[in-house]
């Protein structure tokens, strides 16, 4: 992380009127002559014309009473444009895309959740503070720490684009048209109806009024981008069989022309793009970024590798993995840490309990579960836990814009075969092997890659002159050039 914030040094100009003692005290300026309330009258005019004038070539920020956006109006022609080319515009969706979901929040509560949604939904989708939701520990973590569900993606990203520094009411002038629908959020609520039509209808609507706006007509979707909070698999059921899995949104004609940012993507899909799921950190600053990244640099990792996870059914090479990793853990019980994080055990549920494995173990296993990806990939990165892949799929070809492609220089992978045929404790003899000087290499390289995988507070101040990048800003500037590119192959 490039530490070096520039400061920002604004000078004030003060005007020192000096009182004339030698001189009478003026009359009112209705009480003079003639001539010289003339010239009064003509200085006015000449200054609000000129005010007039310039209006249309300054760059106009406001505020919207209703949604908090910071906006900037028009940019034409009068010195150097920041925002040029990294405008959105943000659709005003009816309600019951999103705010309508969050108020029937208790319909995306499950019955084994430990807490209900709802919580999950408050401070910015970020859930209840760590204190709120955690015992043992908790003075050790700043007021930044959150019990943040993964599933809040869609909310997370909705409230931080509200307030991002280039948003936009002219939509001629965005290079991309933000969709706000909360479409993981709304498959939940419909996650245990077995009527495809319910659970497809929120999504036929949302073409249905988009295909109304203007906005789609430029480029028939194609500069718009949609955030999921869940991975891509929930939303391609291709069949109308009520047993099947999930939505058929992001099968749907219209699903084509968008760009979806997601948790997960179809590497089938070139319209996907996969983007970090949620943390339990969200700063303030930068400068609490750098606070957090000097504490886990000098943490004494006492555990050579630890696991986070359940097992899952051995049908299939991702259960298979998952029991081959969980086993090996428990015979390397004087090196390897295991968390069940099975229903029954609940040891997950705390996430200051994950967070301390995380932040004593020098490197941390990340096998597919249901899905290829984990959300405790991102937890360990931010711990400064290495972490150890078993899928190329798992990081590697996902996270593009926020993870390096040097990945031998701040994780390791090993391939299936290599696992199955080593041996029990072969996970253990590969970590055993890397020499200390590259251990300590790698955890620094994971240490830098924090600031781009932390969603941070959406009403933080970002002073003039700084340079971090989260993980919205990485997801932003890497949708608008995806959506710049497309529209320069249109013009061509």
């Amino acid at each position: 992380m490039d530490r070096q914030i520039k400061k920002h040094h604004t000078t004030f100009t003060t005007t020192t009127m000096k009182k004339n003692n030698n001189s009478s005290i003026e009359k009112p300026p209705w009480k003079k002559k003639p001539t010289t309330l003339l010239l009064l009258l003509s200085l006015l005019t000449i200054s609000l014309l000129l005010l007039r004038l310039s209006q249309n070539k300054i760059i106009l920020i406001t505020t919207s009473s209703q949604s908090d956006h910071h906006l900037r109006q028009n940019s034409a022609g009068f010195g150097d444009d920041s925002c040029l080319g990294r405008y959105v515009y943000i659709h005003n969706l009816p309600s019951r895309f999103n705010i309508d979901i969050l108020d029937d929040c208790e319909s995306i509560s499950r019955p084994k959740d430990k807490i209900s949604m709802c919580k999950y939904v408050e401070n910015f989708g970020f859930g209840p503070l760590i204190g709120e939701f955690s015992g043992d520990g908790v003075s050790q973590y700043s007021p930044s720490w959150y019990a943040t569900n993964q599933f809040m993606l869609e909310v997370i990203f909705h409230e931080k684009m509200k307030r991002y520094e280039c948003l936009t009411r002219n939509s001629s002038l965005a290079s991309a048209i933000y969709v706000p629908y909360y479409a993981g959020l709304d498959f939940r609520r419909h996650l245990r109806r077995r009527n495809v039509a319910v659970r497809d209808a929120a999504g036929k609507e949302l073409f249905k009024w988009l295909k109304k706006q203007p906005q789609w007509k430029g480029m028939s979707g194609k500069d718009h981008f949609l955030v999921t909070g869940r991975i891509s698999r929930d939303f391609r059921r291709n069949s109308d069989h009520k047993s099947g899995w999930g939505t058929n949104l992001m099968l749907l004609p219209e699903s084509q022309s968008l760009s979806f940012l997601t948790i997960e993507r179809s590497p089938t899909s070139p319209n996907e793009f996969a983007i970090p799921y949620p943390t339990y950190f969200h700063p303030t600053s930068a400068v609490e970024i750098i606070q957090w990244q000097d504490k886990i640099k000098l943490t004494n990792r006492t555990v050579l590798f630890s696991f986070a996870g359940a097992q899952r059914p051995s049908r299939n090479q991702n259960g298979l993995v998952r029991t081959q990793v969980i086993q090996q853990c428990k015979s390397s019980s004087k090196t390897c840490r295991f968390l069940d994080c099975d229903v029954k055990a609940n040891g997950c549920d705390d996430p200051i309990s994950l967070m301390k494995l995380f932040e004593s173990s020098v490197f941390c296993l990340q096998p597919p579960g249901d899905s290829l990806t984990r959300r405790s990939v991102f937890d360990s990165i931010l711990a400064g836990c290495i972490p150890v892949f078993f899928n190329q799929e798992s990081a590697y070809k996902q996270y593009v814009w926020h993870i390096p492609k040097n990945e031998s220089e701040y994780s390791v992978y090993i391939p299936v075969k290599e696992l199955r045929t080593g041996g029990k404790n072969k996970i253990e003899k590969i970590l055993r092997g890397i020499p200390n000087a590259k251990v300590v290499g790698m955890r620094e390289n994971v240490i830098r890659l924090v600031p781009k995988i932390v969603y941070t507070k959406p009403n933080r101040h970002k002073p003039d002159g700084e340079t971090l990048e989260d993980a919205f800003d990485v997801a932003v500037n890497g949708v608008v050039k995806i959506i710049e590119g497309t529209r320069r192959e249109i013009q061509d």
